[in-house]
């Protein structure tokens, strides 16, 4: 299956919890002022690539213990990253998304948009919430600005809340 990305990083320590590997998506909605990854906003941008190839890519290192969707907003590719991420969590990967739109947010979006619930549903964390450049700080640990949360997907589905935690 083929994916538009603006590019990977192996080895990540700052994308979350443990060695990582980071698949940063091409195209975003949110355009947030002061956005990190201002490259990732075309969705004609970066390139495309197969699954496969990230993968392979990705399980060459058996210390890598997780595997972290970035952006661009990761959810405008949910089936490719659902495909991909099952694969992952068949390896025993942890999965972290960050998105621009809140859990409540893509919750609803998963009514009509299949592979959004089905993203969500093999997601261990997701950090939600537009970037605010009002809200920045450097002390927060794996988000940008203040208003964005780190959340349990799975807990927050199993008891139909908001599960915050500190990873």
């Amino acid at each position: 299956m083929q994916i538009r990305i603006a590019g990977t990083v192996q080895d990540s320590i700052v994308d979350g919890p443990g060695l990582r590997y980071v698949i940063f998506t091409q195209g975003c909605p949110h355009r947030c002022e002061g956005c990190h990854n201002p490259e990732t906003h075309d969705f004609s941008g970066g390139k495309l690539t197969d699954t496969d190839v990230l993968f392979e890519e990705c399980t060459e290192n058996p210390l890598t213990g997780g595997v972290t969707f970035s952006g661009g907003e990761p959810f405008c590719q949910a089936e490719a990253l659902y495909e991909l991420g099952k694969r992952f969590k068949e390896r025993g990967l942890h999965l972290i998304a960050y998105s621009g739109w809140t859990f409540e947010e893509l919750l609803k979006k998963a009514e009509s948009e299949e592979y959004i619930g089905k993203l969500l549903s093999i997601l261990d964390i997701l950090v939600d919430g537009r970037f605010e450049l009002a809200k920045r700080s450097l002390m927060l640990k794996y988000r940008g600005s203040e208003n964005q949360r780190i959340v349990d997907v799975q807990r927050s589905i199993v008891e139909n809340i908001v599960a915050e935690v500190e990873i």
